[in-house]
């Protein structure tokens, strides 16, 4: 049976749909929104402390390729050292390991005033790099060689996150993760 139409003056209910958040459906989901985010941010300042390790590391690997090669195809001796003022080593007798953090560079000779420089790296972002316990530079022979100034790099960054550079006699790197150290 059909409806009987409308007339003007019938007022009939009107349907309205819901639009919007209830006030417990907002708060339930910035809850979850917060328990998330808690869970997340450690995780992500670890993921940033062991890049910042990982990125110590392609540095200081890549420094001394780098200076072993030069020292090989130059058949001369090349040294990588911190420096300040990029015309000479400035390798002091800090314990902090602040003098490795410096812009890196490589000196043809020995790094004193009046090498040539033939390539820089910027300062390091970890918050302690160590050499050695006598803060020597590293110097490669002609033949490719660190002879008496081979050691390990000792790279500790936030979070206990860490690394080593080993550098052989013979000059070649090797990586070690070391997080018990830092």
């Amino acid at each position: 049976m059909p409806l009987p139409p409308c007339k003007l003056g019938d007022s009939a209910p009107i349907q309205r749909s819901q639009v919007g958040l209830t006030l417990i459906e907002l708060l339930v989901a910035l809850v979850v929104m917060i328990i998330m985010v808690g869970w997340a941010v450690p995780s992500y300042q670890r993921m940033i402390a062991r890049q910042e390790v990982s990125s110590e590391v392609h540095r200081l690997k890549t420094a001394l390729s780098m200076t072993r090669s030069a020292a090989i195809t130059r058949r001369t001796q090349v040294t990588l050292c911190p420096t300040v003022d990029m015309t000479q080593c400035q390798v002091a007798n800090n314990a902090e390991g602040d003098a490795w953090r410096a812009t890196l560079a490589i000196f043809e000779g020995q790094g004193v005033p009046g090498d040539p420089v033939l390539r820089t790296f910027g300062e390091s972002r970890v918050e302690r790099l160590t050499y050695r316990n006598d803060n020597l530079p590293v110097r490669y022979g002609a033949l490719g060689r660190a002879g008496g100034h081979f050691g390990t790099f000792r790279i500790c960054g936030r979070l206990d996150q860490g690394a080593r550079v080993v550098v052989n006699i013979m000059g070649r790197v090797r990586v070690d993760s070391a997080p018990s150290e830092c």
